[in-house]
């Protein structure tokens, strides 16, 4: 079957169109059916290149343009930039020093010396790599307390790490659904949650962003028509910094008799009073969603991802899921070790989290007072500038780097064609002063911009 996207209008007039004479919907019939594709015209020669590839060309075509640009200049290229040293509120990138907003370090924990003491004797004590898939000999005690200690903050029975963020997401919807089942995805959530509804084979219907309403509608005319149904949302959107309306779509989604999965990728570390996420946020119990998901490399200050949820279905995962802990490396042990030493972090310095909630509602409020178009955003440690079209965000982009500034632009096909942004990343180190000379900076480039005809919204 096909994996695609339909929104409620196609949706209802697939329903209608299936409906048999007595009135009845398929229980397990897709919502809809893509057409038949044309049978390929025969090729006189074979395709021996990607140089071709409709991926290749794009990326010519859209980063060719900022590569000139970038020559014309004499700046620096704005991404894979290396850095030289740790990436926090301040970083030294091409032996420049320059304000760093590209980094998702919420709390500073990478430069943390606890953090790096527990790295250095996991190295010392197991290696550099466990050298071996957890199921089959790759299984060190640095997990299973790492799972202790994630299941014991989402009220949860048990936790699974991985060694891959994205593969996480991607590989535990693969394992959910089926081809009889259904996806019902927030327009907004991560690509790694879109590849898992691909991966699966599921039907993958969307609803507009943080809407029940538009939600309810979605599952009133579908939830029939498949076997299981799962709710895909994220805590914080990643792209927009805006927080996921969590009791509102739970209520929904139960009325619907669907199990719901959210990403807290950008959530955990940054919401609540101790930085628990968005189930302290709401007060929730563990049981209120089906899948607790979130990455060791945000605020944590490591790498990897994780999964909290009753006991069965974590063990399902450890040992029925393809790409969590069957048949990928199990997580080197400095990466378990430094999240360990990030979590005890978090949980003696709560301060942390109170000065990047700060630095978020202040970065927030001075943006919307100097005219800066943010989007969704509420005042998280996500901000984006909203240009528009792709080339203003990239020129403005290079414009701070001449300004030791580091923001990077984002544009189609990462997010909706004509809504490019530039991303900001506030750290609970910045401080105002370092978050106002970036945004009247900002004013100042967006100003000659407009100035010179790049920037009109």
């Amino acid at each position: 079957m096909t994996t695609d996207s339909i929104d409620a209008r196609e949706l209802a007039r697939a329903l209608m169109n299936r409906h048999d004479p007595g009135g009845n919907v398929p229980d397990a019939a897709p919502a809809a059916t893509a057409p038949t594709p044309a049978t390929p015209a025969a090729r006189s020669t074979p395709l021996t290149s990607f140089r071709d590839h409709p991926g290749v060309l794009d990326a010519t075509r859209k980063f060719g343009a900022l590569d000139a640009w970038t020559r014309e200049s004499g700046g620096l290229y704005p991404y894979y930039l290396p850095h030289e040293g740790i990436s926090g509120p301040v970083t030294r990138f091409a032996g420049r020093d320059m304000l760093n907003f590209s980094s998702f370090g919420y709390l500073d924990l990478a430069a943390e010396p606890r953090v790096h003491a527990a790295a250095v004797d996991a190295i010392h004590r197991y290696g550099t790599s466990a050298a071996a898939v957890r199921m089959v000999a790759g299984e060190l005690p640095l997990y299973g307390e790492l799972e202790g200690e994630i299941a014991r903050i989402y009220d949860t029975e048990a936790a699974i790490v991985t060694a891959s963020g994205f593969l996480t997401n991607a590989a535990a919807i693969a394992f959910l659904l089926g081809k009889r089942d259904v996806a019902v995805c927030d327009s907004l959530i991560h690509n790694s949650m879109v590849s898992g509804t691909e991966w699966a084979g599921c039907k993958r219907l969307t609803f507009r962003h943080n809407d029940p309403e538009s939600l309810d509608a979605i599952l009133s005319m579908s939830r029939r028509s498949f076997d299981r149904a799962l709710v895909l949302i994220e805590g914080v959107y990643s792209m927009d910094g805006d927080v996921v309306r969590l009791p509102d779509i739970i209520e929904v989604a139960r009325k619907h008799d669907c199990s719901i999965m959210i990403d807290e990728a950008h959530s955990f570390g940054v919401l609540g009073e101790r930085g628990l996420g968005v189930r302290e946020l709401f007060d929730l119990p563990g049981d209120a969603v089906d899948v607790w998901m979130g990455t060791l490399s945000k605020a944590l200050g490591s790498v990897g991802g994780y999964l909290a949820a009753n006991r069965e279905l974590v063990e399902g995962f450890k040992y029925s899921a393809a790409g969590l802990s069957m048949y990928t490396a199990s997580p080197a042990p400095s990466a378990a070790a430094a999240a360990l030493a990030g979590l005890a972090v978090l949980h003696d310095e709560p301060e942390r989290v109170a000065a990047l909630r700060h630095n978020g509602d202040y970065f927030y409020r001075r943006a919307r007072e100097l005219g800066f178009d943010t989007g969704n955003a509420q005042g998280t440690p996500i901000t984006p500038i909203i240009t528009g079209a792709d080339e203003p965000a990239l020129r403005a982009s290079l414009a701070l780097l001449d300004h030791d500034i580091n923001a990077n632009a984002i544009g189609h096909p990462v997010v909706p064609a004509g809504e490019a942004r530039l991303r900001f990343f506030v750290n609970c180190r910045h401080t105002e002063e370092q978050l106002d000379h970036a945004l009247h900076t900002l004013r100042r480039v967006f100003d000659g911009l407009t100035t010179e005809g790049h920037l009109q919204r």
